[in-house]
């Protein structure tokens, strides 16, 4: 059985949308807030999460941050649902590495679209190896041979100082390379950096 995680604060429309969701053969775990959507995220590890956006504490770009700054999690197929839905927040969500970005109230068609099309899509990329060996598919991406090299060991889960100790160069110098490469991926978090490269490096 498919497992989703369901992160909304709003108990009635979490209940709704969870039900409405079992009923499609979905097993889904329910979270009203970003603290609680993060612990089960970790302890259940599920095919799939779909998050509010505007939430008390937690919001849901700082639960996507923290969900892609996770090896475990990082490409785990995520679907924002907010009532904002103005191209602004539209491009906002998707550069922090949001998969799909939904506008409530979604109709139950739409979100079982966007869910199968999301699973499938992750499904069809965890079948192909990747290939870590081979720096040249994140040269495609315009990136120098450095960053090309720092974004490699990026995607592999590998923190600034770890990278810089892999690479003999200061963590200060990996944090100025990534700021370059969030620039010419049009991203703005390493995680969706990670997301690209993990797609670039499919053998």
């Amino acid at each position: 059985m498919t497992d989703l995680l369901l992160i909304e604060d709003d108990l009635t429309m979490l209940e709704l949308l969870a039900t409405a969701l079992e009923f499609e053969g979905f097993f889904v775990h329910r979270a009203p807030d970003g603290h609680s959507g993060l612990e089960l995220a970790r302890q259940h590890n599920p095919h799939l999460i779909l998050c509010d956006v505007m939430m008390p504490g937690i919001d849901g770009y700082s639960v996507l941050a923290a969900l892609r700054s996770d090896p475990r999690l990082a490409s785990t197929p995520f679907i924002f649902l907010t009532a904002r839905g103005e191209k602004k927040d539209l491009r906002l969500g998707m550069v922090s590495g949001a998969d799909d970005y939904l506008t409530k109230p979604v109709a139950i068609d739409e979100l079982l679209e966007a869910i199968r099309c999301r699973l499938a899509r992750h499904g069809e990329l965890a079948r192909r190896q990747r290939d870590f060996s081979d720096v040249t598919p994140l040269r495609a991406l315009g990136l120098t041979p450095k960053q090309a090299e720092i974004l490699l060991w990026v995607a592999q889960g590998k923190t600034n100082a770890e990278t810089a100790l892999i690479l003999g160069i200061s963590e200060g110098t990996v944090k100025k390379h990534l700021e370059h490469i969030f620039e010419k991926l049009g991203v703005e978090k390493r995680g969706a950096a990670s997301l690209i490269a993990l797609e670039a490096l499919v053998a």
